[in-house]
């Protein structure tokens, strides 16, 4: 039971390490499997694989078991670890940020005018995209009072769009 224990522990070592140092280390099986090897093999996963089999074949060990249940059982976890730790390795990496949000961004939302419109003239808008809210000029081609909600129509300039309200001001007769 000791070896398998200590082989759990080196694996949690392992994993400590890609922690802090995973991006250099991961580059050694780049080129292994025809590209697959940056993922099948990263510091994240071969530790994880490492410290499961050992724990894994240890409890099995450590309850009285043969050691020929104890390995598989000690496999199955590790494959089972190390596919998760796969699985999150992949999700943080691809997982970037949202592009920075544009004018263009907010064409066919709804939003809400913060100060009126003028016929001739700029107001300002607020409108929400993406759970961020986007503070513009707007123009129209009607006076719009302050609170009446919108719907954006175009842009104008990176900082202006064109509105026109969500319902007729002036409801026909």
């Amino acid at each position: 039971m000791t070896p398998f224990l200590i082989i759990g522990i080196v694996g949690l070592a392992l994993l400590a390490v890609s922690l802090l140092f995973g991006d250099v280390l991961d580059g050694v099986g780049d080129g292994l499997l025809g590209g697959l090897g940056g993922d099948l093999f990263s510091t994240a996963v071969i530790g994880a694989f490492i410290s499961a089999f050992g724990f894994g074949t240890a409890a099995v060990d450590g309850a009285d078991g043969p050691l020929a249940v104890a390995v598989p059982v000690g496999v199955g976890a590790g494959v089972l670890f190390a596919w998760f730790a796969a699985r999150l390795t992949n999700l943080v990496r691809g997982g970037g940020s949202d592009a920075t949000l544009q004018t263009d961004d907010a064409i066919g939302r709804d939003g809400t005018v913060t100060t009126e419109i003028p016929a001739d003239g700029l107001g300002t808008v607020r409108v929400l995209v993406g759970g961020h809210v986007l503070r513009l000029n707007a123009r129209a081609t009607e006076q719009i009072p302050s609170g009446t909600a919108i719907h954006v129509t175009g842009v104008l300039s990176p900082t202006a769009v064109t509105v026109a309200p969500v319902w007729p001001l002036d409801p026909p007769d």
